[in-house]
């Protein structure tokens, strides 16, 4: 219905109808997470209040809603199995916004169901926080503001483009005030609300498990990992591998850490004093890490961090395979500074003697691949036996793909003898099965590889699909040393990340539009540029809105403390305060009709010579006063007595296009002497 039609409506269906817009504008961002019974029920209860209203029919009576109520709510209990918790509590919310529309009979019905959508709006923000939610939200408080004031009116109300007017002031006023709050405000650590264990949900991310297809399902995820700004220049892309998780123990089938009593003296103690027997070269880089929740305690760094970053309100602790981790798990978006070495050697002064984990496999699991590595071990350097397997990988046409086929109980021989097809999970799991059978030691470590420089802000953004699995090896004197079989089948995944060695299937099946949805090639810069433009504003949000911590607002504080002592705040203060006068000034004089305007400046002259006009004296009775006295020249007061007859005319009688008039009473105010 547009604006005409609702205007020509009588005022309670026209404001009715407006309160159902303003639910719709709360409800829909909702049906992304609810059920889909619950979106459709609410849809057909606001469907059937808008019927009512255009209709004019009567509200349907309690013996249809309470039991309509009471069924909902019941769904609500066997979809989630409870009625508490963020999901099961929203899903009610929405149904009681939805069913109130069915139960308003007083004006208190309806400020009850604005209130409640003012609540709803907050409770958009459980599940996204980005600037398009913000954006939306913003728009539906505009909405909900213009029907609250659409109820105040008594007799006339303005038209609706004017109640938005005045809404969008008021909340231009408010947000001043807001921002001041948001940045001065003292802040807590966490949330404002206290919300059960489901407040963090599942989210995409790294686990300390690995088989195969796990990272290639979690490499179709498009969702941001962390964040990474540089102090100076970025090292190149086939040096960008951020570490993860280690997994050293193997069942046949999956890849897990090692347990608390598998590790040995060694790793516990590195675990006690933070240090590793650790060689580097060169100067180290410096960076800052800005970590997406995950609800995990994995922290993130480039191969070889120098030390644990400084983290506030957790603590950072660091494993015997060089594992960040946290000892709480981390629900909200942390940064921290880290500082790691490109150039390292990992233990190469020796194997300590309780690693023989790094040589364990599992009894009667792989006998083509255990009989292969086993073999191995007539090439007396280790070194090489390590170059044996990656030629194999290089020459016996292996693929790598995204979607491989599933394999049996020996995954690691049916990956090698049989499918040949595989992602990063599939080449680290089997070489590392090869190494060990080989009698070199060996372990699989998960984490991510490259990421997306966006030139705009200079932040590197590495997402989900980034995950990569690599090995390592030890090798005496050079100790533990980072070897990538997938570089060895798909060099193009390291140089040029998964899109350079998977090409992107196109939507729907229609392959022209393959090339226009890739982000990759020249064929779209422009499409390339929006999105760098799109990441810069979303890691701008991220970095100033939602990550605005209290440490943060603690320094900016301290920030504009030390600059109140200093001269040139205040100076920019008085500059500020002058500038906005003269702005003011400036606005108030166009305000004021050029034709008033010459009026009172005849008023002020008139007043210099002796002849001030009365305040409750118009302009006829001021020329006849003027007449009166004979104070002037004759041209003057004829001059004077002309000036206030035309514009008394002006003003007074309906108004007619005279585009010379503001000349002749210029005219006539300079002959006033």
């Amino acid at each position: 219905m547009n604006l005409a039609r609702l205007s020509t409506l009588p005022r309670d269906k026209a404001d009715t109808l407006l309160l159902l817009a303003s639910a719709l504008l709360v409800l829909v961002p909702h049906t992304l997470h609810l059920p889909l019974w619950v979106s459709l029920l609410c849809g057909a209860t606001l469907a059937w209040r808008a019927a009512i209203t255009l209709r004019g029919k009567r509200m349907p009576p309690s013996l249809i809603l309470i039991p309509l109520a009471a069924g909902a709510m019941l769904g609500v209990m066997h979809t989630y199995q409870t009625l508490l918790g963020r999901d099961a509590g929203v899903a009610m919310l929405v149904l009681l916004v939805a069913f109130k529309m069915l139960e308003m009979h007083a004006r208190r019905d309806l400020f009850v169901v604005v209130f409640l959508c003012f609540f709803l709006v907050l409770t958009n923000f459980f599940y996204e926080q980005g600037i398009a939610t913000a954006l939306l939200m913003s728009a539906s408080v505009l909405l909900l503001f213009t029907t609250q004031m659409s109820f105040q009116f008594t007799g006339s109300v303005p038209p609706l483009r004017e109640r938005f007017r005045m809404s969008a002031r008021m909340l231009g006023l408010a947000a001043p005030v807001a921002l001041a709050l948001f940045f001065l405000f003292p802040r807590i650590q966490g949330p404002l609300w206290g919300l059960p264990g489901d407040a963090n949900g599942a989210r995409s991310g790294l686990s300390e498990t690995m088989a195969p297809g796990m990272l290639a399902n979690l490499a179709q995820s498009p969702e941001t990992a962390f964040r990474v700004k540089f102090e100076g220049a970025p090292p190149e892309r086939e040096q960008l591998y951020w570490r993860g998780p280690v997994l050293g123990d193997y069942d046949g089938r999956t890849w897990t850490r090692l347990s608390p009593a598998q590790r040995g003296p060694a790793q516990r103690q590195a675990l006690v004093n933070r240090r590793l027997p650790l060689s580097v070269a060169g100067e180290p880089l410096r960076y800052e890490v800005t970590l997406e929740p995950a609800n995990n305690r994995w922290l993130f760094a480039l191969e070889m961090p120098e030390r644990l970053p400084a983290i506030t309100g957790n603590a950072a602790q660091l494993s015997g395979e060089v594992e960040m981790t946290t000892l709480a798990p981390i629900d909200s978006r942390l940064r921290y500074q880290v500082s790691s070495f490109i150039h390292y050697r990992l233990q190469a002064d020796g194997l300590p003697q309780d690693a023989d984990q790094w040589l364990q496999l599992p009894a009667d699991s792989n006998p083509r691949a255990l009989m292969a590595g086993l073999q191995l071990r007539a090439i007396p350097d280790p070194g090489r036996r390590v170059e044996s397997v990656l030629r194999g990988f290089r020459t016996e046409n292996y693929v790598y793909t995204l979607n491989p086929p599933l394999l049996g109980k020996d995954a690691v021989d049916g990956f090698l003898y049989g499918s040949r097809a595989g992602f990063c999970e599939h080449y680290a799991g089997a070489f590392v099965f090869l190494m060990r059978a080989a009698g070199v030691p060996a372990r699989v470590v998960t984490g991510y590889q490259g990421g997306d420089m966006n030139p705009l802000d200079g932040y590197l953004t590495v997402r989900q699909s980034d995950a990569h699995a690599w090995a390592e090896v030890w090798l005496a004197r050079r100790g533990w040393v980072r070897i990538d079989p997938t570089a060895a089948v798909a060099p193009e995944r390291v140089q040029r990340g998964l899109e350079g060695a998977v090409p992107p299937r196109p939507p729907f099946g229609i392959e022209g539009l393959g090339r226009f949805m890739s982000i990759d090639g020249e064929a779209n810069p422009w499409l390339v540029q929006m999105r760098y433009a799109a990441g810069a504003m979303n890691n701008g949000w991220n970095q100033w809105v939602l990550n605005y911590t209290p440490q943060r607002q603690r320094g900016m504080v301290e920030q504009l403390q030390s600059s109140l002592l200093d001269w040139r705040l205040p100076a920019w203060l008085a500059s500020l305060a002058i500038l906005l006068l003269l702005v003011r000034t400036w606005r108030r004089r166009r305000g004021i009709d050029p034709i008033d305007a010459l009026y009172s400046a005849l008023c002020t002259r008139l007043s210099r010579l002796g002849l001030a006009r009365a305040p409750d004296e118009g302009p006829h009775a001021y020329a006849e006063r003027i007449g009166a006295a004979g104070r002037l020249a004759p041209g003057a007061q004829a001059a004077a007595q002309d000036f206030l007859r035309r514009y008394s005319a002006w003003r007074y009688a309906p108004r007619r296009a005279d585009a010379d008039l503001a000349a002749t009473l210029k005219r006539l105010l300079s002959q006033v002497r």
